[in-house]
């Protein structure tokens, strides 16, 4: 019995050791290795602090940060991620912070970011996602390897311009019950005040709904009231170092996350299900994208000679029309909120813009050949990109890798900041905080030094698969408001750009619209 004893003792004291040398080898070896490592090739940053690495004090930063507003200008990093303003400011584009354990280096040079998203190697994956931002959208955006190859396969054919174009009476018609709305409000008034980003989130909302789920905003509403709310659970909780198993604790915020989730998931499955039963009774229009991923999807179910362990899941199905609700919307209407904040503060280019859509279109509404034809306003909407985007775009090597004259080891986060590169003096000029439309009118490859300058929709095979989608909206919306309406920034308006997941105004945007 002693000798049993003995040896069970001696199993659990092994068990204990072998736990503890790995959490020692997670939270401090490995990442002070990879500190070294990174500091031999000239990478410069703060020191490694256990476990929490730079995102104590990231916290902090942001609130104080978003305590008071700035000056009316385009100078935006330092509100809307100030860590990595301070981390470039004090050591350089040649930077590094922690996220956690995790050491990640800034990636200044485009070509090296043009390596990076090309991917060749294979070595470059999307970080393994926050558990809390998986409540949020996954699908393909967030996949590596097989899987995406597989979901971006089936979901390519829905984004071609040919079935874009098919879209434009659902786009054009939400935005004209927007600008009819704001006509009305108007009224026999010369001007009225209006928050337009509220407004033009119901846009998006109205125009992702239609387009791509054939539906109309007001059936839709509950699920952007959800993940509207879902985004500031998630946002808040990502800010701060994650320890694993968090999630399951019976905190009111992880209640309310999962609350919605359930309701969000259940809404898209009764969605899905009722497409799919319309559609076998062909009483169901195949010009949104969700009929068209499902025709894709049975398709390759029926098509024997392809593998049918590609075919989408139910729950695939809705992770991507997860992914469609909050890339679909919430990043356009961002697009639209600066791009009127911008032409505020410059009238000259809203007035050059609206000359044009006058030209081309008179008082009719947009065709898609018209659309073609806009060339100062896709420079409007290409300067507000390059100045209000996302702010960085990260991939993680997952072998040891060699980029440029670097080294990596598996483990190392790559940021790619696009709001830093974008606004880089060294490759816009010594005006890369202004904005001026007229760096695109030879087009983007000609707009800076190097076209991987500018990414706002990524780039190489990951490119973002909604871009025309999103471009053609924008084009529709800006066009439309212009024909109508001049527009100027209320006295009330307060310039508070903050990042919420993207970059929005954190006090809202009071324009005061006159009709034209």
């Amino acid at each position: 019995m002693e000798d049993i004893l003995s040896a069970l003792l001696m199993i659990s004291s092994l068990l204990v050791f072998t736990w503890i040398m790995r959490l020692l080898n997670w939270v401090w070896w490995t990442p002070k290795k990879l500190e070294k490592q990174l500091r031999e090739q000239g990478f410069r940053g703060p020191p490694y602090r256990l476990l929490y690495g730079s995102l104590k004090e990231n916290p902090t930063l942001m609130k104080e940060a978003c305590s008071t507003p700035m000056n009316l200008n385009h100078k935006i990093l330092p509100r809307v991620n100030p860590l990595l303003y301070k981390i470039v400011k004090e050591y350089g584009k040649m930077s590094m912070i922690w996220f956690g354990t995790s050491p990640r280096v800034n990636i200044m040079d485009p070509e090296l970011v043009k390596e990076v998203l090309s991917n060749k190697s294979g070595h470059f994956e999307k970080l393994k996602q926050h558990p809390f931002v998986k409540l949020l959208a996954t699908g393909v955006a967030t996949y590596n390897g097989e899987k995406w190859v597989n979901h971006r396969r089936l979901l390519s054919p829905a984004f071609h311009q040919e079935k874009l174009k098919r879209m434009l009476p659902a786009f054009s018609t939400s935005c004209s019950e927007m600008v009819k709305k704001w006509e009305m409000l108007i009224g026999s008034k010369e001007s009225y005040e209006l928050d337009v980003w509220p407004e033009l989130q119901n846009l998006t909302a109205d125009v992702i709904s239609r387009a791509a789920f054939g539906s109309s905003y007001n059936e839709g509403k509950r699920i952007f009231q959800l993940q509207s709310e879902q985004t500031l659970l998630v946002s808040k909780a990502i800010r701060t170092i994650y320890i694993p198993g968090f999630r399951f604790f019976p905190t009111k915020e992880n209640i309310r996350r999962k609350e919605i989730e359930r309701e969000v998931r259940a809404l898209f499955r009764g969605m899905i299900e009722n497409r799919e039963k319309a559609m076998k009774t062909n009483d169901s229009s195949n010009d949104d994208l969700l009929s068209l991923l499902l025709e894709s999807n049975n398709e390759v179910h029926e098509n024997q000679k392809r593998s049918k362990d590609i075919r989408l899941t139910i729950e695939d199905i809705i992770e991507e029309c997860k992914l469609f609700y909050f890339a679909g919307y919430e990043t356009t209407a961002v697009l639209l909120t600066w791009t009127m904040v911008a032409l505020s503060m410059h009238p000259n280019w809203q007035e050059h813009a609206r000359e044009e859509v006058l030209q081309v279109f008179g008082k009719h509404s947009p065709d898609n050949e018209g659309l073609n034809r806009l060339k100062i306003v896709s420079m409007v909407l290409y300067e507000a990109l390059r100045l209000y985007s996302g702010v960085v775009l990260v991939r993680q090597a997952n072998k040891r890798v060699k980029l440029g004259n670097f080294s990596f080891a598996p483990g190392v986060q790559l940021a790619l900041p696009m709001l830093l590169i974008q606004r880089d003096p060294e490759l816009w000029g010594d005006d890369a905080d202004e904005f001026k439309p007229e760096r695109f009118s030879g087009g983007l490859s000609n707009a800076s030094k190097h076209q991987m300058a500018f990414f706002p929709f990524g780039g190489g095979p990951r490119i973002c698969l909604g871009q025309n989608f999103a471009l053609m909206e924008a084009k529709i919306a800006l066009a439309m408001i212009l024909q109508r309406f001049s527009f100027e920034l209320s006295p009330s308006y307060v310039h508070a750009p903050r990042t919420v997941i993207t970059i929005q105004p954190q006090h809202g945007a009071q324009i005061i619209l006159h009709r034209i």
